[in-house]
Formats: structure tokens, sequence, C-alpha cells
């Protein structure tokens, strides 16, 4: 069965909570996202950073590096390559059972160039 490209907010809704979903229930990433108190909030901060990533037509606000900084600082400098792994792992998964098409290519591509750079300044930072 074909699956449908990635088109809407509506679908990147769903592409961030589905994912999300998965790593809330992975041990080796939950204790990363412990501290999240508003997920409806946090989701819906990340639909718009990715519907913006994607569509080039929504405005993101936020800082990924700073946050991610905050959040290894919080872990005590803990995240490595392998959770950046998993995360892409999930990531491509989830994708690949909603999606297929230009954007969710595109998806998978932005989030292989976020998390090199992501992975590399978190160690710059350090």
């Amino acid at each position: 069965m074909k699956r449908k490209d990635i088109k809407n907010r509506d679908d990147v809704a769903l592409l961030v909570s589905s994912f999300y979903e998965k790593v809330r229930n992975d041990t080796t990433l939950k204790p990363f996202f412990s501290t999240i108190e508003d997920w409806d909030k946090h989701l819906d901060t990340l639909t718009t950073f990715w519907e913006s990533s994607l569509f080039l037509k929504t405005k993101y606000y936020g800082n990924p590096l700073e946050a991610h900084i905050k959040v290894d600082q919080a872990n005590e400098n803990t995240i490595t390559q392998e959770h950046f792994g998993i995360w892409m792992n999930l990531w491509f998964e989830t994708i690949d059972e909603l999606y297929e098409g230009e954007y969710a290519n595109m998806a998978k591509n932005r989030a292989r160039k976020m998390s090199t750079f992501l992975y590399l300044k978190l160690f710059e930072a350090r």
C-alpha cells in the first residue's frame, strides 16, 4: 500500500507525536526527556520547528542548539553518538511507517544534517 507524503501541519504533527511516543518509551532516550512538564506545548513547538524546516513558511523562533546543550549539561554531559543514532533510527522508522515521498525524504535528510550539527556542537560546548 502506498503511503502519502507529508503535506501540511497536520501531517507534521502526526509524525512528531508518533515519533516522540517512541522516544518516551525508549529506555535509553527517555531520561533526557523526563523534565518536560508540558508535552502538548513541547510537541506543538517541535511541530512548528519541523513545519518550518520542511515547508519554509512557518516561523520558528526557538534555539535548538541551546536547548540541546542545556539538556546535555543537565544530564552531566552524557549525551553520546549512540543517543543520536537511536534518535535517528526512531525518526526514520516513524517516517517510513507513516509517509513516503519528497517531503518524507527531506525530513530524513534534514534530521541527518541536524543530528550531525548538534552532535558536533554539543561536544564543542563541553
